[in-house]
């Protein structure tokens, strides 16, 4: 891929977001190195392993390579029979570290029995484990080393401390005795050996060895006679310690060279690794996926954001080229968002063939292109003295020689700058010929020559960059099939251009051009009505739907109960089927033996007072019970469709859904169940119907409380392509419906988009009591579009 285009389109700003996000030196230096690929299988094995870092990350955060080293010298020097320092051998230990925790990552991955194409390179670390604790034994820190490093290193820190002992305690007695004749009572080093500060008149009366001497002169610093031999012992003890150290770090080395091959594997894996997850962490901050790669050059981006713009406003936009037309010339105003158009398709063929997921929805398609050429910008050179058109032509130039089937072309106002008749035939000469080369093109223009030439070219189409003529401001949609008015005139009126020169240079206008123009603004309204007819059917396509769905679901629950409640009923006629039965058995039992026998009256009195009450019971088990008493003051109740009542008998709220008949027989809506009650049964809510709590249900003329409306509550709400803060009510006035509705659990479809809506909809069920848990969708459910909320 030419170096020129990868600065066009500024490629080189998403290497540096990339870097950015890299933990070691290494891996940086390789992200600096990514360059889009021409390789199919190898471009889609890249992307196959962005999406698995991408996937690790949300499921368990970050991989963590900090600390890892590069150790190239150091195991070139190992594999020469060199000896390490101790820092490099704590850089050695460093990296096994990184390598130990990078082994534990990726085990919450294996846990799941779930393997992905980052598996092999964990597999490829080695820990080496022993040889970083030993390492860490005998190495505390890069200057000092353990005394437990070796028993002889040991034994010499015991005799120096001890020797120290002595000489600080040989020093202290002299300070005691001759105190007077030193300048400070202190012990002091000087050339690694213990002194005594004396005054310079007093330098005879001590006896030793002097040292140095202050800069005024006035005190000498002697080592007393007495301590001479300790301090040689110390300094013949310090030798020992420093011959004893490098004899542990050549073990060490020794130790550690027989893993450099090891070590070299597990800097080259864990760069690689820092690298891949560096890409997933991208992805996780653009909200990005994995482009779907075709040979044919089709492109089809589906809600692309430009990844240099903030995601908060950016617009996300629909573009397709290279299906069924090869040139899409894009029109509009300035300011409206053809450039960045421009740069989306440009920079999205680049991030993908370098591997890196794209800022759009699933699904979207790219091309494999061998070459993309851009000509973008102000290419005015003065240093060559070159004009604008001229410098933009010589860069035509050069890309109508390279040009062919495999190349991917991107125009800014193509040939502007110079006479607009000549330009615009010119480029409708440069476009047809690259166009039957078989190369993909998107341009832009102001000329509306290249307009008409999309209208009646073959493999070419009109797009615009949709511009509100209402606010004069442009809404950055592109909208492909429908070309675009410059809107010169609404826009300089905007920017206070008096009106007399604008209704001039309107008559100014030839009746062809103004025509045309009129067409534009024609199809434009009609397309706006369309789209807004189309959006409302889909609105309510989707409403239909979802009663539909949750109508069925009804059905299912009543057919449950009604199984169960029949199922309950057969069993409890059984049991008393049962108890009949035995007591039939029992009185024929009874009577047989009081006709054989001389009967006592007292006991057949109360034999048959015991039956009585047996068959009593039997016959309360196998009947409703009576209604509870319903009070009342005495007044008949005056009823009206709507009322809120209480039924004692199921001792349930409901609503009068039928005037009582001549029996007192009406009908009343209790939830989703709808019964026929006696108004002997029944009490008026007074309370609920003061406050007003029942609404008309609207096309049946029934009325229905707060309980009725909550019970036809949707289980999913879609608030794709709303403001957050519209977003945000709908969703709490819907929460509240689907918690008093009894609803288990229900589906907020918000989509993926930027991801500012998704994070508002986390933070707000965060704060609701009533939200039990919630979780991202799943495959199959929505993904990260969807969010699963269950209620307590």
């Amino acid at each position: 891929m030419n170096k020129k285009v990868l600065k066009t389109l500024e490629f080189d700003k998403i290497i540096n977001q990339l870097c950015n996000c890299c933990t070691t030196e290494s891996g940086l230096e390789l992200c600096k190195k990514i360059k889009p690929l021409y390789d199919l299988p190898l471009i889609k094995e890249m992307q196959q392993q962005t999406g698995d870092a991408l996937s690790r990350i949300l499921r368990f955060g970050k991989l963590d390579l900090s600390g890892t080293h590069d150790l190239t010298e150091s195991c070139k020097r190992l594999e020469i029979g060199g000896t390490l320092n101790a820092t490099e051998l704590l850089r050695v230990c460093s990296t096994l570290d990184v390598a130990k925790r990078a082994k534990n990552y990726d085990r919450n991955e294996r846990d799941g029995e779930i393997a992905d194409s980052l598996c092999g390179f964990f597999d490829e670390l080695a820990p080496l484990t022993n040889v970083s604790q030993e390492i860490r034994r005998c190495i505390i820190s890069e200057s000092e080393i353990a005394d437990d490093a070796s028993v002889t290193l040991r034994s010499i820190r015991k005799s120096m401390r001890s020797t120290n002992e002595k000489i600080k305690n040989q020093l202290n007695s002299i300070i005691t005795q001759q105190g007077a004749k030193l300048q400070d009572n202190v012990i002091t080093m000087r050339n690694g050996r213990y002194c005594l500060p004396v005054r310079s008149e007093n330098k005879g009366q001590v006896p030793g060895m002097v040292h140095d001497q202050s800069s005024s002169g006035s005190t000498f610093f002697i080592e007393p006679m007495a301590v001479v031999k300790l301090n040689n012992e110390l300094t013949e003890l310090e030798l020992k310690e420093q011959e004893e150290i490098q004899v542990i770090l050549s073990n060490l080395s020794n130790m550690v060279a027989e893993h450099t091959d090891e070590l070299r594997t597990n800097c080259k894996t864990l760069t690689r690794l820092d690298m891949i997850f560096a890409k997933g962490e991208l992805a996780h901050r653009h909200n990005g996926t994995a482009p779907v790669f075709n040979t044919n050059g089709h492109i089809n981006i589906k809600k692309g954001r430009h990844p240099l713009l903030d995601p908060k406003t950016a617009v996300p936009i629909d573009i397709h080229l290279g299906d069924d037309f090869d040139l899409l010339i894009v029109t509009g105003p300035n300011t409206g968002g053809k450039t960045v158009s421009l740069k989306t398709v440009g920079l999205f063929t680049l991030m993908g063939q370098a591997g890196l997921h794209i800022p759009a929805k699933d699904g979207s398609h790219l091309g494999l292109f061998e070459e993309v050429y851009a000509d973008i910008g102000d290419e005015q050179s003065i240093e060559q003295n070159l004009s604008t058109f001229s410098s933009h032509m010589t860069n035509i130039v050069s890309i109508g020689e390279k040009a062919d089937e495999h190349s991917l072309i991107l125009f800014d106002e193509l040939c502007a700058g110079t006479d607009p008749t000549e330009g615009a035939a010119l480029a409708i000469s440069i476009l047809w010929d690259l166009m039957h080369r078989g190369a993909k093109i998107m341009a832009t223009t102001h000329y509306a020559e290249l307009k008409v030439f999309a209208l009646t070219a073959p493999r070419v189409e009109n797009a615009c960059c949709e511009f509100d003529v209402d606010t004069l401001s442009p809404t950055y949609r592109l909208l492909i099939g429908i070309p675009g008015k410059s809107n010169a005139f609404a826009i300089s009126s905007k920017l206070g251009l008096p009106t007399y020169i604008i209704d001039d240079a309107k008559k100014r206008l030839d009746s062809e051009s103004e025509s045309f123009e009129d067409i534009l603004s024609n199809l434009e309204k009609k397309r706006a009505e369309l789209e807004n007819s189309h959006l409302a059917a889909k609105k309510y396509e989707e409403e239909l739907k979802a009663l539909k769905e949750q109508l069925s679901t009804k059905q299912e629950d009543l057919a449950a109960k009604r199984e169960n409640l029949i199922r309950n009923a057969s069993q409890e006629a059984q049991q008393i089927l049962r108890e009949a039965k035995e007591l039939a058995d029992k009185t024929i039992r009874d009577f047989q033996k009081y006709a054989n026998d001389a009967p006592s009256l007292k006991e057949m009195e109360e034999q048959r007072a015991h039956l009585r009450k047996q068959m009593e019971d039997a016959q309360k088990k196998g009947s409703l019970k009576p209604s509870a008493p319903v009070p009342t003051d005495g007044k008949p109740l005056k009823l009206h469709i709507g009322d809120s009542v209480r039924v004692h008998s199921l001792n349930l709220n409901g609503v009068v859904h039928t005037l009582p008949d001549a029996k007192g027989n009406l009908f009343v809506q209790m939830g989703i169940l709808r019964s026929s009650v006696n108004i002997r049964d029944i009490s008026l809510n007074e309370d609920d119907n003061k406050k007003g709590k029942t609404s008309a249900m609207k096309g049946s003329g029934i009325r229905t409380s707060g309980l009725n409306k909550a019970a036809v509550v949707s289980p999913e709400l879609n608030i794709i392509g709303k403001k957050v803060d519209e977003a945000i009510a709908e969703l709490d006035k819907y929460l509240d419906n689907a918690y008093l509705a009894h609803l288990d659990s229900v589906r907020i479809v918000h989509g993926k988009g930027t991801g500012a809506l998704r994070s508002a909809v986390i933070d707000y069920l965060k704060r609701q009591s009533y939200v039990k848990s919630f979780r991202g969708g799943v495959f199959g459910e929505g993904d990260a579009g969807v969010t699963i909320v269950e209620f307590k």
